[in-house]
């Protein structure tokens, strides 16, 4: 497909410039474009191609980078990364090197702030139009948020502050009714049925002019519904949730109808002061496969652009991980499950059947799972928690407070621990061990191998009390993986610690350069056989796949000061997960001419 107005426009400045029928051209270029290279990159799709009309009236309608826009998560910033000067390489999207699938600040002047991870947009948005309100500019700070994000706490912490202030914020909330599994929860029914009342505006406004056409008595009437808080208003004004929080509200709106939604923001940014406009979207528009299953195009790693077929991939961790907590789950009604809208992605799609009614989703919502599962253990019940790396990190407080003073047992399945690739900075599971470790009473096991998992989920489960966490990383194991605990290749003077799948490459390192071989299965706290190992050797190296900053290797350290360690420094940009290995000297090559050093 040729790419008429996407490579001839001097974007964004000439989108106020089209024509309605341009507009419409624009939007087919921006899915075709989208499409394209998503099939060969990788990426989030669904969310992306449902908000194409959006983003095009955003832009009609707002002047970035003098409005700030702020996309929450940003996997629905293709298109305005498409429509500020980043057509000519878009083909690098989740590249090396290349822009990033989220938006980023050094990337273009038109990213407001660093996205990533969910319901922060609001609080962002909020801080950018009170800064430009005491600097007296009159521009708009605009947070656009999906329903599923909406069901973070986060977000309403955001709409709470935002609606009181006297700033030029509006949301913009995109209601798709999916986040990446299907929403559930007060907030998602709360916002279906506000989506079925495609004439509310309509007759909040007819209701004020009738009420204010009728002589006195008429007026008075519209002054008492206003001001009341009663069943009354609820009936001919209907206040909405959002206006109770202190915004003007509008909508909903036609999410694909660029003039329906241009007219929606216009109004919205005339009001200046805080407006929630509602807007209703098809996650997946354009693309019949996204369409008809908007999770599964969620987010990709490639796919076939005339079938949507995608490649086939082996059983993964998190499939293991599933599949044998179900299993144990069967035997055990005491066990249940959590996730934070995350079901596929963590394993937990195979809690099905009976045990559907102990698998609990709620929503985007990382502090009050763990909460939650607290609430759980203190009732008798042994709760697992299944969340990537990267967003435990937001449950660190209650991981703290409500789990380990009170010393409740419950097991933390971290998904997508270690280098995860292309999403970038904000998705790498590296910092998990350094945050972990500093919670007293804490136990952490870290397995190399689809076998080693079963086996520490059930010591998790049985074996151990308190805290306990089964950290694994995304993808396959490697084929006919079955490494030692120990393994000697004739040195005696330097040993080679690993542990997870980082393991496999030590391992072959360890016998390429004739040094020996430890992998750590448990983690923290170290075990005694372990210790005793490592006190022995001359010369001791850790290889991890984590920050260098609280690791293992800093632990060992303390114990065999002849300790160094192989691990990385400050954050890790998009890459594959082999050239992050090659980057930070975790490839076999690497841990080869590491361990040679001074032979």
């Amino acid at each position: 497909m040729k790419y008429k107005l996407l490579s001839r426009l001097d974007l964004p400045q000439d989108i106020k410039k089209l024509s309605l029928n341009q507009e419409e051209e624009l939007c087919r270029e921006l899915r075709q474009k989208i499409i394209e290279t998503v099939a060969k990159n990788g990426g989030h799709l669904s969310s992306n191609l449902g908000a194409v009309e959006l983003t095009v009236a955003i832009h009609r309608v707002f002047d970035s980078p003098k409005d700030k826009i702020v996309f929450d998560v940003g996997h629905q910033s293709y298109a305005h990364k498409l429509l500020t000067g980043r057509y000519g390489e878009f083909h690098t999207l989740r590249k090396k090197d290349g822009i990033s699938g989220f938006t980023r600040p050094s990337e273009s002047e038109h990213d407001a702030c660093v996205s990533g991870h969910s319901s922060n947009s609001i609080s962002i948005a909020l801080g950018m139009a009170k800064a430009m309100k005491l600097s007296g500019d009159n521009h708009h700070a605009v947070a656009v948020i999906g329903d599923g994000a909406f069901t973070g706490g986060l977000a309403f912490e955001g709409l709470n502050n935002a609606g009181s202030s006297d700033t030029n914020i509006i949301v913009i909330l995109n209601y798709n009714e999916m986040s990446i599994s299907k929403n559930i929860g007060g907030i998602a029914t709360y916002l279906s049925e506000l989506r079925m009342q495609h004439n509310y505006k309509r007759f909040k406004t007819g209701a004020k002019k009738v009420l204010g056409a009728i002589p006195v008595l008429g007026q008075g009437i519209e002054k008492v519904i206003s001001a009341s808080k009663d069943g009354l208003k609820e009936k001919l004004l209907h206040s909405t949730m959002f206006e109770d929080f202190g915004f003007e509200f509008v909508g909903p709106v036609d999410g694909h109808n660029l003039e329906k939604l241009e007219a929606a923001l216009r109004s919205a940014k005339e009001m200046n002061c805080p407006v929630l406009v509602q807007v209703n979207t098809v996650k997946g528009k354009g693309y019949a496969p996204a369409e008809a299953q908007p999770g599964e195009y969620h987010g990709v790693s490639g796919f076939n652009v005339e079938t949507g077929e995608k490649p086939a991939v082996s059983s993964t961790y998190p499939d293991i991980f599933g599949m044998e907590l179900a299993r144990l789950a069967t035997a055990d009604e005491r066990i249940v499950a959590i996730t934070a809208a995350m079901k596929y992605g963590t394993g937990l799609n195979h809690f099905t059947g009976i045990l559907k009614s102990r698998l609990f989703d709620v929503g985007i919502a990382e502090e009050h799972a763990v909460s939650f599962a607290a609430g759980l253990a203190a009732m008798g019940r042994i709760p697992v928690f299944s969340v990537y790396s990267s967003f435990l990190q937001r449950s660190y407080d209650e991981l703290i407070h409500d789990i380990s003073i009170p010393n409740l047992h419950a097991v933390i399945a971290i998904c997508n621990a270690g280098i995860v690739g292309e999403d970038g900075e904000t998705h790498q599971g590296i910092f998990d061990i350094s945050f972990l470790t500093t919670i007293p009473n804490v136990t952490i096991y870290s397995p190399s191998s689809f076998k080693e998992l079963k086996e520490c989920l059930g010591k998790a489960l049985y074996d151990d009390s308190g805290l306990v966490c089964v950290r694994f990383p995304k993808g396959s194991e490697e084929k006919d993986l079955a490494l030692p605990d120990f393994e000697s290749f004739g040195s005696g003077e330097t040993l080679a610690v690993s542990y997870g799948r980082l393991s496999a490459n030590a391992h072959k390192a360890a016998k390429s350069a004739g040094a020996d071989f430890l992998k750590l299965t448990r983690v923290f706290p170290l075990q005694d056989a372990d210790i005793e190992i490592i006190k022995r050797y001359r010369r001791v190296v850790v290889f991890e796949e984590v920050s260098r900053a609280g690791g293992i290797g800093e632990k060992i350290r303390l114990i065999a000061p002849q300790t160094e360690v192989v691990a990385i420094d400050g954050f890790v940009p998009a890459m594959t997960p082999c050239q992050a290995f090659e980057l930070y000297g975790l490839s076999v090559e690497a841990m080869t001419e590491k361990l040679l050093e001074n032979k």
